[in-house]
């Protein structure tokens, strides 16, 4: 049986908390020129992370509305009455109207 052993220098220092610490010493090393690129790249991924968060949402809100939709035309063609068709999707009599 082959025994693992802990080598301090490398298994330890490849813990999150560590690499966190070596990434902000880093930073703390920057010029002022390095330290304004720097600040600059996290206004712009700030900024696309919030573009891409933002997508992400309005597609998950206008895709459950699609489903919501689908399932309606569904039920009404299957016969359901309205207040039963209102009643499972949370769509309004005036959207299941329109369908």
């Amino acid at each position: 049986m082959k025994a693992k052993y802990i080598n301090p220098y490398t298994d330890i220092f490849s813990e999150e908390i560590f690499l966190q610490g070596f990434k902000r010493a880093e930073i703390a090393g920057f010029d002022e020129k390095q330290l304004a690129e720097y600040e600059e790249s996290l206004k712009v991924y700030r900024y696309l992370k919030g573009v891409i968060d933002t997508s992400y949402e309005e597609g998950k809100t206008e895709g459950k509305m699609e489903g919501k939709l689908e399932i309606a035309e569904a039920m009404k063609t299957s016969g359901e009455s309205p207040d039963r068709i209102v009643k499972f999707t949370g769509l309004s009599k005036e959207e299941i109207d329109r369908i």
